[in-house]
């Protein structure tokens, strides 16, 4: 069995086991934490907040967020937020930042909403579908 954790069919596959190890991982440390979204038993949707532990960007950390199609326009990525943005001011973490492709509108309208602002724009940072994309990178402070 394997998940797919990306939007993208076939970009990154994570066995069962590989995810379970990285989730330890993650855990582990004190500054990142790793949020799901289950309805009736099934994983709809994760949040991931990846720290540093680096004393000059201890307060900062990076979020990898993701829930199936089926599934968004419900709330379910707004009480994610909710639940990081909650456990962030807990630990410490004072910055919050991601990324997403420019085009996704969808996605920078949930995280203008969420109150994170445009911090700057990575030119071809990426190649999907054999064209070049820009990504945002946008952040929140806490």
């Amino acid at each position: 069995m394997s998940l797919v954790l990306c939007c993208l069919t076939g970009e990154r596959q994570t066995t069962v086991e590989q995810q379970r190890k990285s989730i330890e991982r993650s855990l582990s440390e004190q500054n990142s934490i790793f949020f799901v979204a289950e309805i009736e038993n099934k994983l709809v949707g994760f949040i991931a907040v990846i720290g540093s532990n680096l004393n000059r960007n201890r307060h900062s950390a990076n979020i990898v967020l993701s829930v199936l199609e089926d599934y968004r326009g419900q709330g379910m990525a707004t009480k994610l937020f909710n639940k990081v943005f909650e456990w962030a001011k807990e630990v410490g973490i004072l910055r919050l930042g991601l990324t997403v492709i420019k085009d996704n509108k969808k996605a920078f309208n949930l995280y203008s909403k969420m109150g994170f602002g445009l911090e700057g724009e990575r030119v071809q940072s990426s190649k999907i579908n054999g064209e070049f994309v820009n990504e945002y990178y946008l952040y929140k402070l806490l």
